[in-house]
C-alpha cells in the first residue's frame, strides 16, 4: 500500500433518516484504494443504511459519495455498479431454478463486451467470451471451495454456502470496490476460514472491500482497518489493535449509563 494510491472511496457528511427517525448522522470516510476495511457496530447502529446510501438504494438526505472521484449522486443502481461499485445484501438471494456455476455467470452479464445480434446469432466472439466467462466462473469457485457443487441447485446449497456463492457472483462482475454486508452471517467455522481466505485473495487481486460483519475473530484477522458506528454516527477509525482498546468502542458494546442520550 502506498500513500500515491487514490480514494476508491469517500463519504462526506452522510445523513438519512426514517419517519424522523436518524439512521445516519454526518458520516465522513474515506476508503483507500486495495486495502479492506471493516465497519462494525451494536445493533441497529446504521451500517446496513449506510451501505444502502452508498449505493443509492436511499438517497441520503444531506451529504455525498463519491467512487474514484465520481459523484454517485443521482446515479441508477446499474450506474453505480458500471462504475466497479458492486454490495451483496444480509439475506443470501440465489436464483432458483438455476445451478451454482450458472448463478455465478449471472454475475458476468454486466461484463459483457458482445451485442445482443452477436449472441442470437452465436459468433465466434460469444463462443469465447462464454468459454472465458466459464473459466473464471469455475476458477473463482475453486477459491471459494465450492467447485465440487457447480452443477448443483443452487437452492440446495446450506445457508452458509450460499453467502459464499452470493460473494463469488459479484466478483464475477470485476468490481473496483466491493461492499460485503456480513458475509460470515450463518456460516460455521470452516465456512469462515474459507470466507476469510477469499476475501484476502480478493484484496491481493487489487480489489478495494468494505466489509460489515459482526464476527470479531474474522474482522481482526482480515481487516485493514476497522470503521466504528454507533447510533448512526462514526465513532472510531483505526488498525484492529487500536479498535480493541478504544474507550469508545468498549462503550458502544458494553453499553453506557443511562440517561438523555441513552433514550
Amino acid at each position: 500500500m502506498t500513500a500515491a494510491r487514490e480514494a476508491a472511496l469517500e463519504a462526506r457528511g452522510l445523513s438519512k433518516a426514517f419517519g424522523g427517525v436518524r439512521a445516519i448522522a454526518d458520516v465522513s470516510f474515506t476508503i483507500r484504494e486495495g486495502s479492506l476495511t471493516v465497519a462494525i457496530g451494536p445493533n441497529g447502529a446504521g451500517k446496513t443504511t449506510l451501505f444502502n446510501v452508498l449505493t443509492n438504494l436511499y438517497p441520503p438526505d444531506r451529504g455525498a459519495v463519491s467512487c474514484f472521484g465520481t459523484n454517485l449522486a443521482g446515479l441508477a443502481p446499474e450506474a453505480i455498479a458500471a462504475l466497479g461499485l458492486i454490495r451483496t445484501f444480509q439475506t443470501a438471494r440465489v436464483f432458483p431454478g438455476l445451478t451454482v456455476v450458472e448463478n455465478v455467470l449471472v454475475g458476468g452479464h454486466l461484463r459483457s463486451r458482445t451485442t445482443p445480434w452477436q449472441q442470437a446469432l452465436w459468433l465466434d466472439a460469444v463462443r469465447r467470451e462464454e468459454r472465458a466467462m466459464r473459466e473464471r466462473a469455475d476458477a473463482l469457485l475453486d477459491v471459494a471451495g465450492l467447485a465440487a457443487r457447480r452443477d448443483d441447485p443452487a437452492v440446495s446449497l446450506p445457508l452458509g454456502a450460499q453467502k459464499l456463492l452470493e460473494v463469488v457472483r459479484a466478483l464475477m462482475a470485476s468490481p473496483r470496490v466491493l461492499l460485503l454486508d456480513e458475509p460470515a452471517a450463518g456460516l460455521n467455522d470452516v465456512e469462515t476460514a474459507e470466507l476469510a481466505r477469499l476475501l484476502l485473495a480478493v484484496r491481493a487481486a487489487g480489489v478495494t472491500l468494505v466489509v460489515v460483519e459482526h464476527n470479531m475473530s474474522l474482522v481482526m484477522g482480515i481487516a485493514d482497518e476497522v470503521l466504528v458506528l454507533d447510533l448512526g454516527r462514526v465513532i472510531a477509525t483505526g488498525s484492529p489493535a487500536a479498535i480493541q482498546t478504544d474507550s469508545r468502542v468498549i462503550e458502544a458494546y458494553l453499553g453506557r449509563d443511562a440517561g438523555p442520550e441513552a433514550t
